[in-house]
C-alpha cells in the first residue's frame, strides 16, 4: 500500500480495535514510549476518549491528637489509596500501532 493510504488503514484498524475493547480497562502504548492505562469510553473517526486513573492519597487530619488509629499511630495499619478517573481524549496518531493491550486478568486463587 502507498504511504498515504497506510495512515487511513491504521486509523480504521485503530477505531475497530477501540470499538472491540469499548468499556474495557486497557493499556495503550504511546509513540514516545510511555504507557497510558484507562477505560475506553468512546471512539470516533479521529480520537479515542479514555477514562484515565490518577492516584489520590488520603489527606492527613492534623487536628487529631493521640495515636490509636491511622498510619503513624499505635494501631499500625496501612494508608488508604484512592483512584480518581479523568476523561481524556487522544488522537489515534499519538499511539504506536498496535497500541491497545487488554489489562491482565488475574484468576482467583482456587480454594481447596
Amino acid at each position: 500500500m502507498p504511504q498515504g493510504n497506510q495512515e487511513e488503514f491504521d486509523a480504521r484498524n485503530a477505531q475497530g480495535l477501540c470499538q472491540r475493547y469499548m468499556n474495557y480497562h486497557v493499556i495503550g502504548q504511546m509513540r514516545d514510549g510511555t504507557r497510558m492505562e484507562g477505560i475506553i469510553e468512546d471512539a470516533d473517526d479521529q480520537n479515542v476518549t479514555m477514562l484515565v486513573p490518577e492516584e489520590v492519597e488520603e489527606q492527613q487530619d492534623t487536628r487529631q491528637f493521640g495515636g490509636y488509629g491511622g498510619f503513624d499511630g499505635y494501631g499500625g495499619g496501612y494508608r488508604r489509596r484512592f483512584r480518581r478517573f479523568r476523561r481524556r481524549r487522544f488522537p489515534y496518531f499519538a499511539f504506536a500501532f498496535p497500541f491497545i493491550v487488554p489489562y491482565p486478568y488475574y484468576y482467583p486463587y482456587p480454594y481447596y
